[in-house]
């Protein structure tokens, strides 16, 4: 043999054992793969795990008197390890699964014994790690199947895991729904309170070490979290419970009065700025309106005559003339620039004054154009200065922006300064007018609106907010009472006469102005927006108010009937009911048979404390007599509401809160139908109670 075949023997060698070992390589991969894989991917999961984020339990929100308006509730989603310690043994599981079963149908109720039964059978049989039994339980529940059979051996014996997530709810449900709003984490939408302050309500997260078993899925290694979550900061928000269910029942009754798209009101402290009461409703049915859209910081439109306020301060302030200054409205037209502006009722020859009062549009539009023709910009300006062309800085998400035309914007016209004059070729939101409105009222001084009182953690005062100066005087002091005394002119001699009480003064001034059909503009079908902004007490202002309703489409559409009696309405009840006001005025006198306040089933002790406050005699009722209460000739008889454990109350003719607070305590889930007192409930007092049942309650 020679070398050169000697030398390609041993290259024929090593490459057959190459490609051998390769094929050795190939089959032992395959067999792993194939016929091991279950084995290995099984032993890959045991050993992966990771840190896992917990989340935190959001804080609070809070109303201005303490009551809660949105609060997170931990919820659970029960999973099971099949292959748990006490129960890894079939003997002991088969022994009690169906015992286990017997105890989720009858708690739940959602499922037959064997349908649990089979489920985890079954689950056994696929040695399940984190199989799942019952989503979003609450934690009395939680607390119950702790007591099951094998559940009851624990959480590393029986393989019960209790996964927890907080489920945010609001107490008061649609109440300031807008205002409160949400924060989503997916989508990072921000709305209301819990967007804008989610850095403090949402806390900090915790971490969990977490293992992967089979089928992808992690599952918690240990009970508790490795690093806890920090729960998050309460807010404490300006809004007042009563005001804002008072705001929302007077809205929604005129809203569904009048058919109209929809509307908005706020209530604002003249002197704090806190925003007391916001209210926005939507019309999504017949007769059914619903918080959709925050109008009352978003919607950006034409004002109509409220914004007269603001063309009347400019003019006054400039010295061009004064309330008693007399004006020729020629016959209710005014043509410029072949456009005719009219009046709703031929005025004749006014003072300024009564033109301001009876929302002449013909005399204002004649002096600001007749002034400012020549130097618009002097007029546009000194709205600038007013801060009505920006915004006001809110402090949740959302703020329209405001349009303040000049002669330098693109849109401009010759009848550009006419239409700004009474409110039209201009926008702004209603909670920018409410605020230049609660200037006057707070003797000049422009505040910005505050929702947000304080925010506090553990109830230790984090960050306090104040009333924010927009501007320190809007104007003269002169000019100040010029205005007040058109605005209370406007109530007691003017277009709101209507509105007029005879107990306290009220100021404010009407706007009933005609909105845009869509594309067709103001040429197709005609569409009103009414509005009524002002305060009250006129001669000690506490609280600025405003009232928008958009297309009111029954009965009227002017403003003094339809957004007028709405603020009315609000300003009754909080003059009535604020304790800081003086109430000391002239009532009228009630004579004949002028029957005791009706009252609502409650607490005896609490409705004796109100009647005596009033100079109400309370006498303890007979079992025979009415539960809610007894006009006689001596007092008011009343019985004492009493409750019985383990049986359904009785809330006829309570209120609201008041039956949800018995009903819950009695361990009933109650739905709730209509509005005012309780007229029926769906299960006879005294009748026993099971666990979790519900029980409807109308309202009327």
């Amino acid at each position: 043999m020679n070398i050169r075949t000697n030398i390609l023997l041993r290259v024929y060698a090593a490459f057959g054992l190459i490609i051998l070992f390769a094929v050795a390589v190939l089959v032992k991969m395959a067999h792993v793969q194939l016929v091991q894989g279950d084995k290995y991917r099984a032993m890959a999961d045991s050993l992966s795990t990771k840190y896992a984020n917990v989340e935190a339990a959001r804080g609070n929100i809070y109303s201005i008197d303490g009551s809660l308006l949105a609060t997170s509730v931990p919820e659970y989603d029960i999973r099971m390890d099949l292959l748990a310690g006490a129960i890894e043994d079939d003997e002991v599981f088969y022994s009690k699964v169906d015992s286990l079963a017997s105890s989720l149908s009858n708690y739940f109720k959602d499922k037959s014994e064997s349908e649990y039964s089979r489920a985890l059978r079954n689950a056994r049989k696929d040695k399940e790690r984190y199989f799942l039994v019952k989503r979003n339980i609450t934690y009395q529940e939680l607390k119950a199947l702790k007591t099951f059979p094998i559940f009851n051996l624990g959480r590393y014996k029986g393989g019960m895991i209790a996964v927890q997530e907080n489920k945010r709810i609001l107490p008061f449900r649609d109440l300031a729904y807008r205002t409160i709003g949400y924060y989503n984490a997916n989508s990072k939408a921000a709305v209301g309170l819990e967007g804008a302050y989610g850095d403090y309500i949402n806390g900090e997260t915790g971490k969990r070490l977490v293992q992967r078993i089979a089928g992808g899925v992690w599952m918690p290694v240990n009970d508790d979290a490795e690093i806890a979550p920090k729960d998050g900061a309460d807010v404490i928000s300006t809004i007042d419970v009563n005001m804002q269910d008072l705001a929302q029942n007077a809205l929604k009754k005129q809203l569904i009065k009048s058919a109209a798209d929809f509307g908005c009101v706020i209530v604002m402290e003249v002197k704090t700025g806190e925003i007391k009461a916001i209210s926005n409703f939507t019309k999504v049915g017949e007769d059914d309106y619903k918080e959709t859209f925050n109008y009352a910081i978003a919607q950006s439109a034409e004002p109509g005559s409220t914004f007269k306020l603001a063309s009347y301060l400019v003019a006054i302030e400039d010295g061009k003339f004064g309330l008693n200054d007399m004006m020729d409205t020629q016959g209710g037209t005014f043509k410029v620039y072949n456009h005719t502006i009219r009046d709703h009722e031929n005025e004749g020859v006014i003072p300024m004054k009564v033109a301001f009062e009876r929302s002449s549009n013909v005399a204002i539009v004649k002096e600001i154009y007749s002034h400012y023709k020549d130097n618009p910009d002097a007029f546009t300006s000194k709205l600038k200065d007013l801060q009505l062309g920006e915004k006001l800085g809110l402090q949740i998400p959302g703020e329209g922006t405001p349009l303040i035309k000049t002669p330098k914007s693109k849109s401009w016209s010759g009848l550009t300064l006419p239409q700004m004059a009474y409110g039209y070729e201009l926008k702004i939101t209603p909670m920018q007018l409410l605020t230049l409105y609660n200037a006057v009222a707070n003797d000049g001084k422009m505040i910005a609106p505050l929702f947000v009182h304080e925010i506090r953690r553990l109830g230790n005062t984090v960050e306090l907010f104040k009333a924010r100066v927009i501007k320190e005087k809007i104007c003269s002091d002169k000019t100040l009472s010029l205005l007040k005394e058109m605005l209370e002119g406007v109530v007691t001699e003017g277009t709101a006469k209507e509105i007029a009480s005879p107990i306290y003064k009220i100021a404010g001034k009407t706007g009933t102005a005609q909105v845009a059909d869509g594309a067709n503009g103001y040429k197709g079908n005609r569409k009103y927006q009414a509005s009524f902004s002002g305060y009250f007490p006129a001669d000690n202002p506490k609280y600025s108010m405003i009232v928008v309703v958009h297309n009111p489409t029954k009965g009227s559409y002017y403003a003094a009937s339809v957004a007028g009696p709405v603020f009315r309405e609000i300003a009754d009840v909080v003059i009535g009911s604020d304790l800081e006001l003086d109430n000391n005025h002239k009532l009228p006198q009630l004579v004949g048979n002028t029957k005791l306040p009706s009252v609502k089933q409650g607490y005896k002790k609490s409705s004796q404390s109100v009647y005596k406050s009033f100079g109400i005699k309370t006498l303890l009722a007979s079992v025979n007599e009415n539960e809610i209460g007894i006009d006689t000739n001596n007092g008011i008889a009343y019985k004492e509401v009493k409750m019985n454990k383990g049986l359904v109350p009785n809330v006829s003719g309570m209120g609201l809160k008041d039956a949800l607070f018995v009903l819950g305590n009695s361990g009933l889930k109650p739905i709730v139908k209509g509005q005012g007192e309780v007229v029926t409930q769906s299960l006879a007092a005294g009748t026993p109670i099971y666990k979790g049942t519900r029980i409807l309650i109308e309202l009327e």
